[in-house]
């Protein structure tokens, strides 16, 4: 699904024009970022929870060269699905 696909979906589900309904995806996803990075965590109750994760530097492999190459460490979100949602798929 892409976000054009989101937006036609909340649109016709919600009775609203297309151009209310992007930008009420866009105000949601701005704050779910915002929460993110404030509290290191966001949990949306049967759906599932977004939390930062620490990667540790690794070595890693140049594909085109072969070369060994050291990969900083990092950090990323992560997503675990809550057990109904999990059970759906």
């Amino acid at each position: 699904m892409t976000k054009g696909d989101l937006v036609n979906a909340v649109a016709k589900a919600a009775n609203l024009n297309k151009t209310t309904a992007g930008d009420a995806i866009d105000v949601i996803f701005d704050n779910l970022a915002r929460a993110i990075k404030k509290d290191k965590r966001f949990q949306v109750p049967g759906f599932g929870t977004f939390t930062v994760r620490s990667r540790k530097a690794r070595k890693g492999r140049n594909p085109q060269t072969g070369d060994e190459i050291t990969i900083k460490a990092s950090r990323t979100v992560g997503f675990k699905p809550a057990p109904d949602l999990k059970k759906g798929l």
